[in-house]
């Protein structure tokens, strides 16, 4: 055989050999994605086990595929507060669900509205006559705002519950400036707009304190009212007002401190939990480990629940996270994208549209986007409801005046009528280091803002006038939807932030009620009895890949369970994380957040809700960033 036939014949072989490489990784792919997606014939009799290692949001987020294989870790994992209580009201009259079990065990919280709509859900099942169980390593405030409302409620031995309410520490950057010789120029209209008070301030200003010291106040009685009488056992008073008495009454042990407190049913490992569920809803005929249980996951159970069809499409666009300029998201309310949807939607025959806002705002420019994008249905006749879910604050505000009724719910967190803008500039560290700025300029706003020889006062005055005229128009909307005198706005506006009951009082919500009550208040303005339509949700997306993706990154879980098991020291390392996250954020946004600003960073929530687009990964990196600009 010549020596070019030898070479064909390898190039041959390893022609297929490829082929059955690429055909094998694509059947393995295929087998991948048909296993980790949840399918309806997954669902048996049992119970319904809603393992929430995550948190409870109102959008979830995209992830990133590539991001995630690479760093080899995952974003914590969201679950909709809407699908939670769709399946738990399918499961209180389906018959195969013999009971409601949750795992809280690596739960990481949501908000108070979702959390409440949820703990009412569990309500239902249980006035169904099935029980619900709750089980985790340990409980802490929004553990417990959903474990109020179960049967039964399971509590590691080696674990704890504690209740520490809302409020905590705030950061503050004027001093550290003030060293690194950064000059923080803030632009702010509204007195009571204390979101720029990190940089100009070494501690929370009187005005801040009275106004969030109230809404704290409102949140935390709606959070007792509820889990009081979801749960009047439990003796709320001593667990909150008097510490030691309520460890003693363990002896010292903080599991049988719960017990005796009435937070918590029954102390129990989870083999024990699992033969208690056991008890009720049947033995795992195909898992014979200790503690397994005849069950439905989540994921399982909604595919095998029919999606409402039928009659009119009643729209609903969620704005949910920071808004911000471009095509961000879901999970962020990128204003392009949300425009998008909403005109891609006027063709669709909607017989109405509801808005549904869960956001502390953000840019001004794409908050007047969204809200000209809903203003082209109110042009075609439209119907428009608001829905308000956790917070609907300042841009998430600015959007809601597009809107012709607005829902709301007495834990939401609304307001924060104001606008800002924060610019640095470096002039004092540029002559530190011996660098000095000179030039020709042909006005005086030649050249500014000029970071490195600072702003002029005309600059300044040009700034201010722009932020205060977007003030002004962020109060003309909100006059002209509500109906309020331009004065009586601005005397409740200024950045103020309400919960949703004194926001109702105040004439900025209409009523209160969920997005269901949204739905149907639209649905009847357009002429659409009961049981005569549905709801659409526009521009949601299948899951994709994410369920494999997850599947392939193994080393998420181990972190995730160990910050999320509520223990007293867990909880601890949370909250140094979200510490670090929140100075992360605050820094970049010092030194790169565009343009004028209505956004809500003091709401209670809203440093979570806000994300940075390409913010710093940990407080170093956001310190060594800032120097690095100042230097």
């Amino acid at each position: 055989m010549s020596f070019v036939g030898k070479v064909w014949k390898v190039l041959v072989g390893v022609k297929d050999a490829l082929v059955l490489l690429f055909m094998l990784l694509f059947f393995v792919m295929l087998f991948g994605i048909l296993s980790a997606r949840p399918s309806a014939g997954q669902v048996r009799e049992g119970a319904l086990l809603i393992d929430l290692d995550g948190s409870v949001v109102e959008e979830k987020s995209a992830l990133d595929p590539i991001s995630a294989l690479l760093s080899g870790t995952a974003p914590v994992k969201e679950y909709r507060e809407r699908d939670i209580v769709r399946a738990l009201d399918a499961a209180a009259t389906d018959d195969r669900i013999k009971a409601v079990v949750f795992d809280l065990t690596t739960f990481t919280g949501g908000g108070q509205v979702h959390l409440t709509a949820i703990g009412e859900a569990m309500d239902r099942v249980r006035a169904a006559k099935k029980p619900v169980l709750t089980y985790a390593i340990g409980y802490a405030d929004d553990h417990m705002m959903l474990a109020a409302h179960a049967s039964e409620v399971w509590l590691d031995p080696q674990g704890a519950a504690l209740v520490t309410g809302p409020g905590g520490s705030y950061l503050y950057y004027a001093d550290l400036l003030n060293k690194l010789g950064v000059n923080a120029h803030i632009f702010r209209a509204g007195e009571y707009k204390s979101a720029t008070e990190p940089y100009s301030r070494s501690d929370m200003s009187p005005e801040a304190r009275e106004n969030v010291g109230a809404l704290y106040a409102a949140l935390w009685e709606e959070w007792q009212a509820n889990v009081k009488k979801a749960r009047p056992q439990a003796n709320l008073a001593e667990v909150t007002g008097d510490t030691a008495a309520f460890l003693a009454g363990g002896n010292g042990d903080l599991a049988d401190a719960a017990l005796k407190a009435g937070l918590v049913d029954k102390l129990g490992d989870r083999v024990q939990f699992g033969e208690r569920v056991a008890a009720i809803a049947g033995k795992d005929r195909f898992d014979e480990t200790p503690g397994a249980f005849a069950a439905s996951e989540l994921g399982a159970y909604l595919a095998d629940i029919p999606a409402p069809s039928g009659g009119k499409k009643i729209g609903v666009v969620t704005v949910a996270g920071e808004i911000v300029d471009g095509d961000a998201g879901p999970g962020t309310a990128g204003g392009a994208r949300i425009a998008d949807v909403l005109d891609a939607a006027l063709d669709d025959d909607l017989a109405a549209l509801v808005v549904r806002i869960d956001s502390p705002g953000g840019s001004v420019t794409a908050s007047e986007e969204i809200r000209r994008a809903v203003e082209r249905f109110r042009a075609r006749k439209i119907p428009v409801a608001v829905s308000f879910a956790n917070i609907a604050a300042s841009g998430g505000y600015w959007v809601a005046t597009a809107g012709e009724r607005i829902f709301a719910q007495p834990e939401t967190i609304t307001g924060s009528i104001g606008v800002f803008a924060v610019l640095p500039s470096f002039e004092q560290t540029a002559a530190k280091f011996g660098v000095n700025a000179d030039g020709y300029r042909t006005t005086p706003l030649s050249g500014q803002p000029d970071v490195l020889a600072g702003f002029s006062p005309e600059i300044e005055a040009v700034l201010q006038a722009g932020v205060a005229s977007t003030y002004r128009d962020f109060l003309a909307r909100v006059s002209k939807a509500r109906g309020l005198p331009v004065a009586r706005v601005d005397a409740i506006g200024g950045g103020r932030v309400w919960d949703g009951g004194t926001a109702r009082q105040l004439g900025l919500v209409d009523q209160f009620g969920g997005l269901d009550d949204a739905l149907a208040w639209a649905a009847a303005k357009a002429g659409a009895k009961e049981g005569e339509w549905h709801p659409v949700f526009l521009g949601e997306k299948a899951d994709g890949y994410d369920p494999l993706i997850r599947r392939l990154i193994a080393s998420e879980t181990g972190a995730a369970a160990a910050r999320a098991s509520g223990t007293p020291f867990a909880i601890v390392a949370r909250r140094q994380d979200e510490l670090a996250a929140r100075l992360s954020r605050d820094i970049a946004r010092l030194t790169g957040t565009p343009g004028v600003q209505a956004l809500c960073l003091e709401c209670p929530g809203a440093q979570e809700a806000a994300q940075t687009p390409d913010a710093p990964r940990g407080a170093f990196a956001s310190l060594a960033r800032l120097i690095l600009a100042a230097q």
